[in-house]
C-alpha cells in the first residue's frame, strides 16, 4: 500500500517550546516544506519496490554525468509535509518502551516498517541526499532528524526489500523477491505422483527433491535385493506390503508437493510429464509380470526336481525285494499324486501318466519273467493303489493288474503245493486266490492241482527211490490241504492222509534197508503210534524193534522181519530176571518181539574179574519163586536178544547186553538174566 500523505501543518512560533523562530531566511528555498497535495490532482504513484535507489552517502549526478544511470529518472511526487512533534509519540498498550507505533520488535525507531535493521531510510522522491523529510523537534538539530521515536516518511521501496546504503554496483537495486507459490496444478501433482508411484522417484528429481529421490532408490534397489533371483517362494508379504507404503507415500508426498510448484523445466517437459509417468507406471507392472514369470520358471524348475527325485526313489527299488522297497515307492507315489493333481498343468504334473505308466511297468516285472510268487506282492500293491492315490489320476490303470494278480497267486500257490519251506505256503495264495478271485479261471483250477500233485507224490512213494523225502512232501501237501476249505478239498484230504500215511511205512522200512537203524527205529514207533488201527502198525512194530536190536547188533538187521510170524511149531523159552532193576528183553528173528521183567527184589550183582570165567557165575540157582519170569514160544531159528536194564540205586541206567540163540524144534530153553560188577 502508498504511504498516506502527511496533513500535520507547522505550528506557530510562540508555540515552540524554546520561543525562537525557526530561521526562514537561511536555506530557505532547500528547506521550504512542501505545500499540501491538492485533493484535486491525482497522486503521483509510488515506485515499485524494485525501482534503484541511490546511496544515502552520495548526490545525486547531473543527467549525462559520467556516472550518472542510464535510466529515466521516477515521476516527481510531491514532497511529504514535515511533522513537528514534541517528544515520543504515546505509546500504544503492549508496545515496548522506546518503540513507535506499528513498529516491529527489533525495528530501528524511526525505521519504516519491514525496512531491514541498520538500513537507512529511503529518501522521497525528488528530495536530496541527506535531507530529512520527516518532523524534526525543534532545537534538535541535525540529530533529530532521525531521532527516537519520531516518524519518518515511508521508504521508496517496500519494507524488508533494497540494499543497505553503499551496496552493489551504482544503478542496480536488490535481487529479486521469491515468486509465491502459483496456482493448483493438478495434473502436474498427477504426473508427480505417478512419477514417484512407478518406483523411480522421477516426481522427486523434476521437483529437485534429491532425498526423496534418493530413498526411493534405495527402496526399489533393496527390493530387487531380496527378491532376485526369483525363487519359488517369492518375496515375502512384509517387504511387498513396506514397498508399496513406501511408493503411495512417496506418491502422495509427490502429488502435495507438485501440486503448486514451479517446475524449473521447459514446457515440453512439463507437457511429457504426465504421459511418461503413464508410461512409466508399466516399469513396476512390467517387472512384476517379469518376477512373476521368472518366479513361475522357478517353480517349474523346482516341479522337475521333484520329479527327478521322485524317478530316482522308484529306480533305486529295482533289484530289491518288495518290502524293502516299498518304502520308496510309497515315498515317490506321494510326489506323484501331489504332482499330478495339485501342479496337473505345470510341465512336471503333465509327466506324471508317462511315470506311472513306467511305475506300473517296473512292479509287473516279476510277472511278466513267470516269478509268480516275487509278483504277487508288488501287483497287490498296484491292485490297492486306488485306496491310497487319486482314482482320478490313476485311471484304468490298476484294474488291468487283476487278471495277473489272479495268475500269480495261482503259479505261487501251486508250486508250493508239498514244499515244506514254501514261503509264503501254498495255502495261504490259494486261499487268497479263492477270496479275491472266485469266479476267475484260475480259481476252477485248484483243485484238480491239487488232487494231482497228491497222486504224483503218492505214486512216488511206492516205487520212488527216497520215499522219505516225498513223505514229508506229503506232509507239507497235506497241511495245506486241510488248510483249504473243506467243502471243496474234504476229497483230496482224505486222499492225502492216505498217502501220507503209505509214506510212512514207505520210509521206516527204506531206512532199515539202507542200515539207517536209529532213524527206522523212530520212523516205524512213530507210525504205530500215528497209526494204532493201520494193518501195517504189527509189522512197523516189529521193524522198529528189528532196527533198534540191529543199531546195537547190525547183523540182526540183515533181513526186513517178516509182516507174519511163521507157522509150525514153537519152543518154549523160559527167562528169568536174576538182577536188580527192571529188565526189558528184545528179540528178533524167525518172529520179532519184545517182553519186560520186573526187578528183582532180593538179586544182586554177582561179583567178577578178569579172572573169573561167566560160565562159573551160578546165576537163578535159587528157589524159582524168586525170579520174575516171562515165557516165549520161539519158532525155530536164530535169534538175537538185547536186554536193556532200568536203573537203580546199584546199576546205573541203560546198561545194554547183546545176546544170540538159536532155537531147534522139539527143545525148551531157560534164559536166565543177571548182572555182574565190574571187580
Amino acid at each position: 500500500m502508498g504511504e498516506e500523505p502527511n496533513d500535520a501543518r507547522p505550528e506557530p512560533a510562540d508555540r515552540i517550546p524554546d520561543g525562537h523562530a525557526p530561521n526562514q531566511d537561511q536555506d530557505q528555498d532547500r528547506h521550504r516544506s512542501p505545500a499540501p497535495p491538492d485533493p484535486r490532482v491525482a497522486p503521483v504513484p509510488e515506485a515499485p519496490p524494485w525501482a534503484p535507489v541511490p546511496p544515502a552517502d552520495r548526490a545525486p549526478e547531473p543527467p549525462g554525468s559520467p556516472g550518472a544511470p542510464t535510466t529515466p529518472p521516477p515521476p516527481a511526487q510531491p514532497p511529504a509535509t514535515p511533522t513537528l512533534a514534541f517528544g515520543p509519540p504515546p505509546q500504544a498498550p503492549g508496545q515496548a518502551s522506546g518503540q513507535a507505533p506499528g513498529q516491529s520488535a527489533g525495528q530501528q525507531p524511526g525505521q519504516p516498517p519491514g525496512q531491514p535493521f541498520g538500513q537507512a531510510a529511503a529518501h522521497a522522491p525528488g528530495q536530496p541526499p541527506g535531507d530529512p523529510s520527516g518532523a524534526v523537534p525543534v532545537g534538535a538539530g541535525a540529530a533529530a532528524a532521525s531521532g527516537y521515536g519520531f516518524p519518518q516518511p515511508g521508504p521508496a521501496t517496500a519494507p524488508g526489500y533494497g540494499p543497505p546504503p553503499g551496496y552493489g554496483p551504482p544503478g542496480y537495486g536488490p535481487p529479486p523477491p521469491a515468486q509465491p507459490p502459483g496456482p493448483a496444478n493438478p495434473a502436474q501433482a498427477a504426473a508427480i505422483a505417478l512419477l514417484n508411484l512407478s518406483g523411480l522417484g522421477l516426481g522427486y528429481v523434476l521437483l529437485r527433491q534429491w532425498i526423496g529421490a534418493a530413498l526411493c532408490w534405495l527402496a526399489t534397489a533393496a527390493l530387487l535385493v531380496v527378491a532376485l533371483p526369483a525363487d519359488v517362494d517369492g518375496v515375502p508379504v512384509g517387504v511387498l506390503v513396506g514397498y508399496g507404503v513406501l511408493l503411495l507415500a512417496a506418491a502422495a508426498d509427490g502429488f502435495r508437493r507438485g501440486l503448486r510448484a514451479t517446475l524449473r523445466v521447459g514446457a515440453a517437459v512439463r507437457r511429457l510429464a504426465l504421459p511418461l509417468a503413464l508410461v512409466l507406471l508399466a516399469v513396476p507392472a512390467g517387472g512384476s509380470l517379469a518376477y512373476g514369470a521368472a518366479r513361475e520358471e522357478a517353480r517349474e524348475e523346482a516341479l522337475l526336481a521333484r520329479l527327478t527325485v521322485a524317478d530316482e526313489r522308484v529306480k533305486s527299488g529295482q533289484g530289491l525285494l518288495f518290502d524293502r522297497a516299498e518304502p520308496l515307492y510309497r515315498l515317490a507315489l506321494a510326489t506323484y499324486q501331489e504332482l499330478g493333481t495339485k501342479h496337473a498343468g505345470s510341465r512336471a504334473g503333465k509327466l506324471v501318466p508317462a511315470r506311472l505308466d513306467a511305475y506300473y511297468a517296473q512292479l509287473s516285472a516279476p510277472y511278466d519273467k513267470k516269478d509268480f510268487c516275487k509278483a504277487v506282492a508288488p501287483l497287490k500293491h498296484l491292485r490297492g493303489l486306488p485306496g491310497t492315490v487319486d482314482k482320478d489320476l490313476l485311471g484304468a490303470r490298476p484294474a488291468k493288474t487283476d487278471e495277473p494278480l489272479a495268475e500269480s497267486l495261482y503259479g505261487c500257490g501251486t508250486a508250493a503245493l508239498g514244499v515244506q519251506t514254501a514261503e509264503p505256503p501254498a495255502e495261504k495264495s490259494l486261499n487268497e486266490l479263492l477270496d479275491t478271485f472266485p469266479q476267475s479261471p484260475q480259481a476252477t483250477r485248484v483243485e484238480p492241482a491239487v488232487r494231482e500233485a497228491i497222486k504224483t507224490r503218492s505214486a512216488a512213494v511206492d516205487g520212488g527211490a527216497v520215499p522219505c523225502g516225498t513223505v514229508v512232501e506229503l506232509r507239507a501237501l497235506r497241511s495245506s490241504v486241510d488248510a483249504l476249505p473243506d467243502a471243496t478239498f474234504a476229497g483230496a484230504s482224505r486222499e492225502t492222509a492216505a498217502a501220507v500215511e503209505k509214506g510212512d511205512f514207505a520210509c521206516g522200512t527204506s531206512q532199515f534197508r539202507s542200515k539207517e537203524f536209529g532213524d527206522a527205529a523212530t520212523t516205524m514207533t512213530q507210525f504205530a503210534k500215528d497209526y494204532p488201527n493201520s494193518p501195517k502198525a504189527a509189522h512197523a512194530r516189529s521193524i522198529a524193534i528189528a532196527a533198534e536190536i540191529a543199531d546195537e547188533e547190525p547183523e540182526a538187521g540183515k533181513s526186513l522181519p517178516p509182516a507174519k510170524a511163521p507157522g509150525g511149531a514153537r519152543m518154549v523159552m523160559v527167562v528169568s530176571n536174576d538182577g536188580p532193576g527192571s529188565v526189558e528183553l528184545l528179540y528178533t528173528g524167525p518172529t520179532t518181539g519184545k517182553i519186560t521183567l520186573n526187578a528183582c527184589a532180593t538179586c544182586t550183582k554177582y561179583p567178577s574179574s578178569v579172572f573169573l570165567d561167566p560160565k562159573k557165575v551160578k546165576a537163578c540157582t535159587g528157589p524159582a519163586s524168586k525170579y520174575p519170569k516171562a515165557t516165549l514160544l520161539l519158532p525155530a531159528g536164530n535169534y538175537h536178544f538185547l536186554q536193556k536194564r532200568a536203573g537203580t540205586s546199584t546199576s546205573t541206567g541203560g546198561d545194554t547186553k547183546i545176546s544170540k540163540t538159536k532155537i531147534e524144534p522139539n527143545y525148551s530153553y531157560t534164559n536166565c538174566l543177571y548182572v555182574t560188577s565190574g571187580f
